[in-house]
Order: structure tokens, then sequence, then C-alpha cells
């Protein structure tokens, strides 16, 4: 289920403070960094995404 516009305006990245892109409707669903340097994935479980660097894929 993709998140509300409206929260996603809101939300950046923890690690380098870029807008995050929604993934959230795929398989896996995740926001993604949108910095090029940075590009980390960060996880959405039940609807809530989890914004811990430790919890983020490094990109590959």
């Amino acid at each position: 289920m993709p998140l509300e516009a409206g929260l996603l305006e809101i939300l950046a990245c923890p690690a380098c403070h870029s807008p995050l892109g929604d993934k959230s409707a795929a398989d896996t669903p995740e926001l993604i960094c949108t910095s090029k340097d940075c590009g980390l994935a960060y996880p959405v479980r039940d609807g809530i995404p989890v914004l811990l660097v430790d919890e983020a894929r490094r990109p590959a």
C-alpha cells in the first residue's frame, strides 16, 4: 500500500536529509533515498516506514 503523499513530502533520509522515493507498493516495500551519494533503502513494515540507518539496505 503506497504511503500518503503528504507524509512522503515531509519524510527525509536520516543519513543525508535528501527526499525519499516511494517504493512501498512493491513486493518488498521500501523508501529509497534520492541522493546519488547515499541511496539507502529503508523498509516499510505494516505500512510504517522504519527510518533507522542501521535497518537500511545499502545500495548495490
